[in-house]
C-alpha cells in the first residue's frame, strides 16, 4: 500500500447525501421475494456505478471514501441541545436500507467511513484537509451547502446530479462571500433546517454584506454598537453569545479522529463475485447485467419469485434499476419483455452537421431506406405558438444522427435590431422543401420525445408530421405512476446515458440566452444527441408494450390523441382583454373594501396577505381557539383553519377567505390571462400534458384553463371573457356524473344502475336508500348529504373528510358512511378487491386496460391510507379519462364538413367554436360520439349522458 501525496486525487463521497437523494429521486421499490424496501439501495448503487464509470482519465481518483453519519447525536448536541432537534425521523421504509447501503458500499470495495460523535461532514473536512496538506487534489462529491466552506485551492465540490463543479465562484454566488468566510455568514444567518439559531432577522444576503464590510465575524461583533440600522444593531448586540454558539455549530472539524489513514483509501477494484452476489441478493437484474458486462464476467441468474396468491407478478426489474414493470391481468405471468438491444455507447463525435442541400438529400435517402427517423426541433421558446425554429436534428440508428442548423444568429443585431445569420446554415425554405416529402410520407415513421411539440413547430412551417411514435407516451403507457417520462430521466434509467444538460449551453435565470445564440458547433452535439437518444429509447421501450399488455392503450388512447390535441392547442380560444381588464379592476376594488373591513374587525392594520401576521392577529391578538404553530414558529392559517373558524361564527377569517379567493382570481386569471393572449392570433393557446397524471387525465398548462372556478359568481365572470368569434357561438358538451356511472358499473350496484337507467335523480335516490325517506318532497339538506357521500366515496373519503365537507360531527359522518356501505355493500367489496389487486400486482387497471402503478400500496405509516384511496379511485377516474380520450379521438371525423372546431377539454367537458347555423348539427354529432365512446371495447351497464349548452361566451355555454 502506497502513501498519499502530490499527484494523488481523493474523492470524498457524501454517502448520507447520496442516500436521501436516491430515496427521494426514485419511486418506492420492494424486493419481490420478501417485500423488503430496496429503492434507495438501487438508486445508491446506480449513483455509485455511474460515478465510477465517469471518473476516468486524468480526473480518475487514486483514493476514495464513502462517508456516512454514524447517528443523529454528535458533539454539537453537547454545545447546543436543540441542534437538529426538529428534524423528522427517517421514513419507515428507509430505515432498513441504511445497513444495506453500507453493505453495498463494501460490495463495491469502497471504504465505508463513519465515526461516532461526529457528522459525515466533519470526516470529509478532516480527510480533505489532510489530503490538501499532503499536496494532493480533493473532489467532494456532494451539493451540500455546509461543505462549501471547505472549497480551497486543490479542493473542489461536484454536484453529480447537475453535473456541476462547485468552486470559489459558485460558493461566492451562493453565500456572497468567498469560501473562507462562509462560516461567518452561516453563523449570522443561522439554519432553520439544522436548528442553528444565528441572529434573528439577519439572512444570508445581509450577513454577507456585514461580513464584507467588517472583514470577519469577530470584528463585526466588536463594532456591533456602531451599526446604524437599529434592527441589525439590536440583533447583533442582543444575540452575541447565540451567534458565537452558531459559529461553533457550523464550523466543520478538521481534526476528527478518522478511523482510517489516507493511504488506506487507495482505490481497489471490486471483487466481481462479492459485488454480483450482493446485487443478486437485492434482485437488481438489470444493474447486475450492466456491471457484469463492465467487469467482463457472466451475469448471475436471479431467480424470479413465485407470483402472489390470487395474481401474478410479472414484468422485469424495477425502474430504479432500469427495468420495465408489468403484470398479467389474469392467469400466469406474461412472457418476459425482450432483452435490451445491444447498442454501442453514444459517440457524439460521429454526429454530422448538414449545411447544404446535397448533404441533406443524402440523409433524406437514408431515412427512406430506413423507414423510420427520430426527429427533434430546436427553437427559441417552449411556447410553440411563439417559438422560432433554430434547427432540426435527425437520427436513424446508433451513431447515425445529424443536425441541420437553420436559424442561429451570428451575434448582436445591427442598429435596427436585425439579426445577422451565422454562416454555414441552410436557408430555412430550402431545407423544409427537402424535408417536407419525407416528414409527411405515410410510409416513414417519425419518432419523437413529446412529439406534439415538434409537430406544432413544423405545422407552423406548413409540414404535417405523420405518422408518429412518441417515446414519452410509450413510457407513460408502460410505467404510469412509477416515474417521470422526461428524456433525461429515461435516458439515464434505460440507456445508462447522461445527456448534455441544456443549461450548459444556454445558462439559467436572467443570464440565460435563447438557443439561436448558441454557436452551431456547440449546438450540434446537444441537438443530434437528443435525436439519437430518442431513437434508442424507441428501440428499447416500444417492444415492451405487448409484453406489458398495454399495446392497445398506447395505440388507441395515446398515439392518436397527439394530432387531436395539437390541432386544438393551435386553434386556441379568443379572450376579451378589455373584459378581463375591467374584471381585474373590479376585483382590486373589492379586495380593498375587504381589507378595510378586515382591518376594522382586527382593530388595526396588518398585511392580509401575510400568513404570519394573520396568525398573530387571530390567535395572539384576538385569542381565537385552534391556533397551532408549525416548525417555523408561525401559526397555520391555511384554508382548512380559516374555514373551521368561519364555521364557528368568526367574521374575520370568513372575510380573509373571501379576500384570498379574489386575490387568486386576480393574480392567476384576470391579470395573467391578459399576458397569455398571443399577439398574432388574439387567442390564448393552452398546452395539454398527456403524461402528467397517472390516471390518464389531461393537464392544461401555460396557462391552465382547467381550474377556472365555475361554481362561484366571480369564476363565472372570468369565463364570460372567453368568447366566440363574430358569427360563432361556443358550445359545451359535458358528461353527466360519469365517475358515479362508472362506479355503478364496476362495483355492480343494482340500485345505482337502475337509477341511472331510469334517469332518476341519483343523489335523491341515494338519500332515499340511506335514510328511508321518500324522494318526493325531500329536504334539500338530506340530498346534499347523499351527494357529498356519493362523490366522496369515489375518492375514499374518511369520516373526518366528510365531517369537514358537511360541517357535522365526525361521529355523525361515520354513521353516514357506515349506512352507505350497508345499503350498497358492493361498493365496499369493490374497494377491498381493488386494494387487494393493487397489493398483489403493484398496479390497478381501467376498463380499457390502462395500467396505473401503485408503488406505495404496501407502505406503512401515513402513506398507507393515501395509497389505498388512490388505488380505489384510479380505475374510476382513469376509465372516465379514457372514455373522453376515445371521444376526442373520434370527434374530428364526426364533425368533418361542419363549421366547427374543438377548442378545450376540461376533464369531462369538451368546448367547441361553431358557426351559428351549425350548432344543432354539431351537438348531435358530438353527443353521439361521446355517449358511445366506450363501445365497442367496453359495454357499460349504465348509459352515458351528455349535457349540452351554447352561448356567446363560455359561462353562457356551460
Amino acid at each position: 500500500m502506497g502513501g498519499f501525496g502530490r499527484g494523488h486525487h481523493l474523492h470524498l463521497i457524501d454517502g448520507s447525501g447520496f442516500i436521501f437523494r436516491a430515496y427521494h429521486a426514485l419511486p418506492p421499490l420492494t424486493r419481490k421475494s420478501d417485500g423488503l424496501p430496496v429503492g434507495a439501495v438501487a438508486g445508491f448503487c446506480n449513483m455509485v456505478f455511474k460515478l465510477v464509470e465517469e471518473a476516468r482519465g486524468d480526473d480518475a481518483p487514486t483514493h476514495v471514501a464513502v462517508v456516512f453519519d454514524h447517528s443523529a447525536t454528535t458533539f454539537r448536541n453537547a454545545i447546543y441541545p436543540a441542534y437538529k432537534a426538529q428534524r423528522p425521523e427517517p421514513p419507515e421504509d428507509l430505515r432498513p436500507q441504511f445497513g444495506l447501503i453500507r453493505d453495498a458500499t463494501r460490495a463495491f470495495n469502497l471504504p465505508c467511513i463513519e465515526l461516532e460523535g461526529f457528522e459525515a461532514d466533519d470526516i470529509i473536512a478532516t480527510y480533505a484537509s489532510q489530503a490538501a496538506a499532503a499536496g494532493g487534489r480533493v473532489t467532494i462529491v456532494s451539493a451540500d451547502k455546509d461543505l462549501m466552506q471547505l472549497v480551497a485551492p486543490g479542493v473542489e465540490m461536484i454536484d453529480t446530479l447537475k453535473n456541476r463543479v462547485i468552486g470559489p465562484e459558485e460558493v461566492e454566488e451562493k453565500f456572497g462571500v468567498p469560501p473562507e468566510k462562509v462560516v461567518d455568514v452561516q453563523a449570522l444567518a443561522g439554519d432553520s433546517v439544522d436548528n442553528v439559531p444565528g441572529a434573528p432577522g439577519i439572512g444570508v444576503k445581509t450577513a454577507a454584506l456585514l461580513i464584507g464590510e467588517y472583514g470577519d465575524l469577530d470584528t463585526l461583533l466588536a463594532h456591533a454598537g456602531e451599526i446604524r440600522q437599529p434592527k441589525r444593531r439590536a440583533a447583533l448586540l442582543e444575540n452575541t453569545e447565540q451567534i458565537r454558539i452558531s459559529r461553533e455549530l457550523v464550523t466543520l472539524r478538521r481534526d476528527a479522529p478518522v478511523p482510517e489513514p489516507l493511504e488506506a483509501l487507495e482505490v481497489r477494484d471490486p471483487d466481481p463475485k462479492v459485488l454480483l452476489d450482493f446485487l443478486a441478493g437485492m434482485e437488481f437484474r438489470t444493474l447486475s447485467a450492466r456491471i457484469a458486462a463492465r467487469l467482463g464476467v457472466e451475469a448471475p441468474v436471479i431467480a424470479r419469485p413465485e407470483p402472489p396468491a390470487g395474481g401474478a407478478s410479472g414484468g422485469a426489474s424495477s425502474p430504479a434499476e432500469g427495468g420495465a414493470a408489468g403484470a398479467a391481468r389474469d392467469g400466469p405471468p406474461p412472457p418476459q419483455g425482450p432483452a435490451t438491444p445491444d447498442l454501442p455507447p453514444i459517440d457524439r463525435s460521429r454526429y454530422a452537421i448538414l449545411r447544404d442541400a446535397a448533404a441533406l438529400e443524402a440523409w433524406v435517402a437514408r431515412i427512406r431506406d430506413c423507414g423510420a427517423v427520430a426527429v427533434d426541433t430546436e427553437t427559441t421558446s417552449l411556447d410553440e405558438m411563439r417559438a422560432r425554429l433554430v434547427g432540426i436534428s435527425l437520427a436513424t440508428g446508433p451513431g447515425e444522427a445529424a443536425y441541420i442548423p437553420l436559424g442561429h444568429a451570428a451575434g448582436a443585431g445591427d442598429l435596427f435590431g436585425a439579426e445577422a445569420r451565422a454562416e454555414g446554415q441552410m436557408p430555412l425554405a430550402e431545407a423544409l422543401a427537402l424535408l417536407r416529402p419525407v416528414l409527411e410520407d405515410p410510409s416513414v415513421l417519425k419518432i419523437g420525445q413529446n412529439v406534439k411539440y415538434d409537430a406544432k413547430i413544423l405545422a407552423r412551417q406548413g409540414i404535417a408530421l405523420a405518422p408518429i411514435d412518441d417515446t414519452m407516451l410509450i413510457s407513460y403507457a408502460l410505467h404510469a405512476g412509477l416515474h417521470g417520462h422526461g428524456m433525461d430521466y429515461l435516458s439515464e434509467t434505460y440507456l445508462g446515458h447522461a445527456c448534455i444538460p441544456i443549461k450548459s449551453l444556454i445558462g439559467s435565470g436572467k443570464a440565460a440566452r435563447t438557443f439561436d445564440r448558441v454557436p452551431v458547433e456547440e449546438a450540434a452535439p446537444y441537438a443530434a444527441e437528443d435525436a439519437e437518444v430518442t431513437w434508442r429509447l424507441w428501440r428499447v421501450l416500444k417492444p415492451r408494450l405487448p409484453f406489458a399488455r398495454v399495446t392497445r392503450v398506447y395505440e388507441t388512447l395515446e398515439r392518436p390523441l397527439v394530432p387531436v390535441l395539437a390541432e386544438m392547442e393551435m386553434a386556441g380560444i379568443r379572450v376579451d382583454r378589455a373584459r378581463l381588464s375591467r374584471l381585474s379592476g373590479d376585483f382590486a376594488q373589492k379586495m380593498a373594501g375587504l381589507e378595510a373591513e378586515i382591518h376594522g374587525l382586527a382593530g388595526g392594520k396588518f398585511n392580509v396577505g401575510s400568513p404570519k401576521q394573520l396568525g398573530e392577529v387571530l390567535f395572539d391578538q384576538m385569542g381565537l381557539e385552534g391556533g397551532r404553530k408549525g416548525k417555523t414558529g408561525a401559526y397555520a392559517t391555511g384554508a382548512d383553519v380559516l374555514e373551521d373558524l368561519a364555521a364557528r361564527g368568526h367574521e374575520l377569517p370568513a372575510r380573509v377567505l373571501d379576500w384570498r379567493q379574489l386575490s387568486k382570481l386576480k393574480s392567476t386569471y384576470t391579470d395573467t390571462l391578459q399576458e397569455a393572449i398571443n399577439p398574432e392570433t388574439g387567442r390564448v393557446h393552452t398546452s395539454y400534458v398527456i403524461s402528467g397524471a397517472a390516471t390518464g387525465r389531461l393537464a392544461s398548462t401555460d396557462p391552465n384553463l382547467q381550474n377556472i372556478p365555475v361554481r362561484t359568481e366571480e369564476g363565472r365572470r372570468i369565463r364570460e371573457a372567453f368568447v366566440a368569434e363574430a358569427g360563432n357561438v361556443l358550445v359545451s358538451l359535458d358528461y353527466s356524473q360519469i365517475e358515479l356511472r362508472i362506479l355503478a358499473h364496476v362495483a355492480d350496484i343494482p340500485a345505482l344502475k337502475a337509477a341511472f337507467a331510469e334517469g332518476l335523480d341519483i343523489h335523491a335516490m341515494t338519500a332515499s336508500q340511506m335514510f328511508g325517506v321518500p324522494i318526493e318532497g325531500m329536504d334539500p339538506m338530506v340530498r346534499r348529504q347523499a351527494k357529498a357521500i356519493n362523490f366522496g366515496v369515489i375518492y375514499g373519503i374518511s369520516a373526518f373528510g366528510l365531517a369537514n365537507n358537511l360541517r357535522i360531527p365526525r361521529e355523525e359522518a361515520k354513521k353516514f358512511i357506515d349506512t352507505y356501505f350497508e345499503r350498497f355493500p358492493g361498493i365496499r367489496e369493490y374497494m377491498d378487491a381493488t386494494v387487494a389487486f393493487a397489493k398483489a400486482r403493484g398496479h390497478v387497471e381501467t376498463l380499457f386496460g390502462r395500467r396505473i402503478h401503485t408503488p406505495e400500496i404496501n407502505a406503512k405509516g401515513p402513506h398507507a391510507g393515501f395509497a389505498s384511496r388512490a388505488a380505489i379511485n384510479a380505475p374510476i377516474q382513469g376509465s372516465a379519462a379514457d372514455i373522453i380520450r376515445r371521444a376526442m379521438i373520434r370527434v374530428p371525423e364526426a364533425i368533418r364538413g361542419l363549421p366547427a372546431r374543438m377548442l378545450l377539454q376540461v376533464h369531462d367537458e369538451l368546448l367547441f367554436e361553431v358557426e351559428e347555423g351549425a350548432v344543432e348539427a354539431t351537438i348531435a354529432a358530438v353527443r353521439g360520439v361521446m355517449e358511445r365512446a366506450a363501445a365497442p371495447a367496453v359495454h357499460l351497464d349504465v348509459p352515458l349522458v351528455v349535457d349540452a349548452g351554447q352561448g356567446p361566451n363560455w359561462a353562457a355555454a356551460h
